[in-house]
């Protein structure tokens, strides 16, 4: 008869050999949770899907040339190298990350995080460096009902929306126009350096303000850096009427950071709260969070990327629903309990046959 024995080479053999079955039986038991915020990540992402597809559809019909070699998904959407409207460098890989329509889901997450609800109203500062993430954050804010206060920089840094004839507040009235979305810059200003345009040829200044003015938006063109800081908070104010409850600032704009240092020392993503010290100049994003208001920081993309498990200058592009921001892996608890139990028995069965032979073995020696 057999007996289980830990010293038994047959007794261990068939406890490795349960081990492995019960441990692919936990494997195999793993299933996808959907997020809580499934559906709402989901439609911000086709939205952002759908935009983009759409300013693609759009540029083709005009017949612009795409790079396809700086733009191998042929989305249309990153811009030439070097133009009048380019106002500083700009990093191609994150221009190819940020493309990802499920950055969309991102943004919802974070305004999750920011426990929005349905009107509220969110300052947005973005420049035409990063047109793709204007998308999504107009996508999310779409799909969660919200009410965005938005001033533009027309300015983009290289690879960005940096076309003359088809601006980043282009884009936006293409939008509005094809009723994809209906929101507008109120404001807008040059960007660049001093958001006045400083490092921009004349010629690049005055394109960027006959394109304001063309879209009927109010020019914030004040003498100096600060006193256009000034100017965009109170605009925001007076237009939401002292009510914002998130600000959101998308890529380097002067007049949002304040200063270079400052966009570089804060991590990408969603601040309750920010605690720089002594930064050199403080734009609107820092005089909102001294406020208390929450504030989202968009500008190190391949480092926010890496953070959400979004891949990096995806080709192809990912649909939409792809990735750990909708479901995450959960074991099943009933089979993994199940299992440790049946392992957990086997180990004290050979355990106890091995204390009852030892135990036969020092009565015989004490008779």
């Amino acid at each position: 008869m057999f007996i289980p024995s830990a010293k038994s080479k047959l007794s261990l053999i068939l406890l490795m050999l349960v081990a492995i079955a019960l441990f692919i039986w936990v494997e195999n038991s793993r299933v996808f949770i959907s997020d809580k915020y499934y559906e709402e990540k989901l439609a911000a992402s086709k939205l952002m899907q759908s935009a983009e597809l759409a300013i693609k559809e759009h540029r083709n019909s005009e017949g612009i040339y795409i790079d396809e070699v700086n733009d191998p998904n042929k989305t249309a959407m990153i811009g030439d190298k070097q133009s009048p409207i380019v106002t500083d460098r700009g990093d191609l890989t994150s221009k190819l990350t940020s493309l990802n329509p499920n950055f969309a889901a991102v943004i919802v997450e974070m305004f999750k995080e920011s426990n929005l609800k349905k009107g509220d109203k969110i300052a947005i500062s973005y420049t035409g460096s990063f047109p793709a993430l204007n998308i999504a954050v107009l996508s999310a804010s779409k799909v969660l009902e919200l009410e965005p206060i938005i001033i533009s920089s027309v300015g983009a840094s290289m690879f960005g929306a940096t076309d003359p004839e088809f601006t980043w507040l282009d884009m936006e009235e293409f939008f509005i126009q094809q009723n994809i979305f209906e929101y507008k810059s109120i404001a807008a200003s040059i960007g660049g350096g001093r958001d006045l345009g400083r490092g921009l040829s004349k010629n690049g200044r005055e394109l960027i303000i006959k394109n304001i003015n063309k879209h009927d938006i109010q020019l914030v063109r004040e003498e100096t850096l600060e006193q256009n800081i000034a100017k965009k908070m109170e605009i925001y104010e007076t237009s939401s009427q002292n009510n914002i409850v998130l600000y959101i600032n998308i890529g380097g704009g002067l007049s949002s950071i304040g200063a270079t240092i400052n966009g570089r020392l804060i991590d990408p993503g969603l601040h309750r709260y920010l605690t720089l010290t002594n930064p050199p100049l403080k734009g609107t994003m820092l005089l909102f969070a001294d406020e208390g208001i929450p504030v989202i920081h968009l500008l190190d993309i391949t480092k926010l990327a890496e953070n959400k498990d979004l891949p990096l200058a995806p080709d192809p592009l990912p649909e939409p629903g792809n990735g750990s921001m909708f479901s995450y892996e959960k074991y099943n608890i009933t089979v993994t309990t199940f299992s440790f139990v049946i392992l957990l028995v086997l180990i004290l069965i050979v355990i106890f046959f091995d204390h009852k032979e030892l135990k036969i073995k020092d009565d015989e020696i004490n008779v």
